[in-house]
């Protein structure tokens, strides 16, 4: 059986080595690079299925209506459908959801459900939680899809779009009635690479807060200073 896994995370490209040994009799195929995910290219593999952990790029309709598609979402879909859902969570001082496994189709998450799985995120940072969510993915989910027979559900309940965030509302001044716990959850959610990081600003100075400790209700934490 041929396997994609389409994704450009390290932390999913080294799980995927594990994967790999656990199932050695299956061919796995990654595509880290979004110009390579071409029905052309998929055509000359003819996988059973092509999966998408932390894939944010454009998945071309005409992949996902010949190929069964599968993308992962943290939140109990389908509340939490769209962008920053980690992010959205936090800032909305929910801790536990679910990472959902659904089907890719022309509705933003809004896919059937093919699995699933119970995640908690009360503490450390957004990189960390990324990282536990691929070992999910890659531990639990895949490995379930591809030995039993998972029939996809439609969704139920009532639909919550969440908003994608966009760098100008990293800023701590954004918090609506902040608190010291919502200051540290505001700095975690945000310290992921390649993630607009949690500042301030004071005239033409920018502090900018990483790695974030909450004990005894007190933060402490990495801050860099620069000048604008």
């Amino acid at each position: 059986m041929n396997i994609i896994i389409a994704t450009y995370k390290e932390y999913d490209i080294k799980n995927l080595d594990n994967l790999k040994t656990i199932f050695p009799y299956f061919n796995f195929y990654l595509i880290n690079d979004k110009n390579k995910l071409t029905l052309t290219y998929i055509k000359n593999i003819k996988p059973k299925y092509i999966f998408f952990p932390h894939w944010s790029y454009y998945i071309p309709k005409e992949i996902y209506e010949n190929y069964e598609c599968i993308v992962f979402h943290l939140g109990d879909l389908p509340f939490g459908r769209g962008g920053s859902p980690l992010q959205n969570l936090i800032i909305r001082g929910i801790y536990k959801s679910k990472i959902s496994a659904l089907k890719v189709c022309d509705v933003l998450d809004g896919g059937d459900i093919y699995l699933k799985y119970n995640i908690s995120f009360k503490y450390f940072s957004a990189q960390k939680i990324y990282e536990k969510i691929s070992r999910i993915i890659f531990t639990k989910l895949i490995p379930q899809i591809l030995t039993l027979d998972v029939k996809p559900y439609k969704q139920k309940g009532k639909v919550l779009v969440f908003k994608r965030r966009k760098p100008n509302q990293s800023n701590i001044k954004t918090i609506n009635n902040i608190n010291i716990r919502k200051i540290y959850d505001f700095i975690r959610m945000l310290d992921a690479k390649d993630y607009p990081t949690a500042f301030l600003e004071y005239e033409n100075i920018k502090i900018y807060f990483k790695n974030a400790k909450f004990k005894n209700n007190i933060i402490q934490a990495k801050v860099e200073i620069y000048e604008k």
